[in-house]
């Protein structure tokens, strides 16, 4: 007997079968028709780079977690920990053939060495969009319209894009003498969801030295709530004589004015002055997202204001502003929200095979409804129609097309809906119009019972 080796994946890696895998590219072709919407061109970099690329950039914890080694050409690389480290190396490189401002989507996988967790891989994908070469408050705006639209486009309503701006906690900390230790202070304050007040309050203190007064303002402007207006007059009150949090708290007010005068509901915008954002990079406005009804599966659209990123590179003055869609993240929520369809299958109709003889009729007809723009498969073997209708349901297809001798006599089809069981005898010269109106009502049934899922639905 041969040793065979053991099929299986590294831990925190995960395999995609159909069922999966077609969903997600679903979300990928949906955000990518948002992101054009909004004029934002497509880019791809390598998933390598040369490791002092990556290595300092988004501070020492994430840095903790990229894979790094050397390759066959003695050089140090690594694999990209996020997409918008290698967009600043990418824009530095070729600024002067784009121009500014550039504004740029990015899909791919991306590698992170770090604990698994609850829809948190090792390796995942991100779909990122960013305005780099403008500093106009205009552009952070755009980005806060993007996620709205992007998550409305991708099924959901009950949903909360929480904006905070860095210039507000930095005002804070030079009035406290602590701005030449803010990446300590804010890493920490990044975590007080996950361990609370008081163990925020006490890294802080071991890291950055501030004292347990310090500690405490900091942590109080953080719990500042209540509604928008509410959060907006507490600021101006405590912190409008601050030069860099009065210009933090404008634009925060101008963000949340536009997007309400825009058509974004008030319910799915929260200033939230917890959210920090632990990589060492943002300088400004912070956006995270949430779902209202699986909130603890973390932020699904992520990202800032970093107008100092592409310094790193180049001398030219290069800032920028984006987000980034947690594809697989999103798509785990989905799948424990039992929001993914039950299919298997990229084609939406089964040609099943009833006499093996008529093979060059049923792929002919196959052939011009996908010429009509519809998918069709045909079934491989003239097996019993039992079994082929179990194989169609069992892979979530909709529709079944049954043909035998006496429907070749008068040239019609059995056109099967294989979601209600009710099945109609269609002419062949009207097939392709009967499966689009068919599949139509299907999708509106579906679209409609999704609405009844709490709202999920969009």
């Amino acid at each position: 007997m041969p040793d065979f080796i053991q099929p299986r994946t590294l831990k925190g890696f995960r395999d995609y079968p159909p069922r999966l895998m077609i969903p997600r590219e679903e979300m990928l072709d949906t955000a990518r028709g948002v992101f054009r919407s909004y004029g934002f061109a497509p880019i791809d970099t390598p998933a390598l780079e040369y490791a002092e690329i990556l290595c300092g950039k988004a501070g020492e914890e994430s840095e903790k977690l990229i894979y790094r080694f050397v390759d066959h050409g003695g050089r140090e690389v690594a694999l990209r920990f996020d997409l918008t480290v290698p967009f600043a190396r990418f824009v530095a490189q070729h600024i002067g053939q784009l121009g500014t401002p550039f504004k740029r989507y990015h899909m791919g996988p991306v590698w992170r060495g770090e604990n698994t967790g609850h829809g948190r891989y090792r390796e995942f994908w991100q779909s990122d969009f960013d305005t780099i070469g403008s500093t106009a408050n205009a552009a952070d705006i755009e980005i806060a319209l993007v996620i709205h639209d992007l998550l409305r486009a991708l099924g959901f309503e009950r949903f909360t894009i929480r904006i905070n701006n860095r210039l507000l906690l930095n005002g804070l900390l030079e009035e406290l003498g602590l701005a030449l230790k803010a990446t300590e202070v804010l890493r920490a304050l990044d975590k007080l969801a996950k361990i609370g007040r008081d163990n925020v309050a006490d890294e802080m203190i071991q890291t950055s030295g501030a004292t347990t007064a310090q500690a405490d303002r900091i942590l109080t402007l953080a719990e500042v709530s209540g509604s928008n207006d509410q959060i907006l007059e507490r600021l101006e009150r405590d912190f409008g004589h601050n030069t860099r949090a009065a210009d933090g708290l404008a634009r925060l007010h101008e963000l949340i004015t536009v997007c309400v005068q825009a058509g974004v509901a008030q319910e799915h915008l929260r200033l939230d002055l917890a959210i920090a954002r632990g990589l060492d990079y943002y300088t400004g406005t912070i956006f995270e997202t949430f779902l209202s009804d699986m909130p603890a599966i973390g932020s699904v659209c992520s990202g800032g204001r970093y107008d100092n990123l592409a310094g790193l590179y180049t001398k030219q003055h290069l800032p920028g502003v984006g987000a980034s869609l947690g594809v697989d993240r999103l798509l785990a929520a989905m799948e424990e929200m039992k929001l993914l369809p039950a299919t298997a299958t990229a084609a939406p109709v089964l040609l099943v095979q009833f006499s093996a003889d008529r093979m060059g009729n049923y792929q002919g007809t196959a052939r011009r409804l996908r010429a009509e723009g519809l998918g069709v498969e045909v079934y491989p073997e003239a097996k019993k129609l039992a079994q082929q209708l179990q194989y169609a349901e069992r892979r979530g297809f909709l529709v079944a097309l049954i043909a035998g001798p006496d429907e070749f006599a008068h040239k019609v089809w059995k056109v099967k809906d294989l979601t209600s069981r009710v099945e109609e005898v269609v002419a062949e010269s009207e097939l392709a119009s009967a499966l689009r109106a068919l599949l139509s009502r299907i999708e509106a049934r579906d679209h409609a019972e999704a609405r009844t899922r709490d709202g999920h639905g969009s």
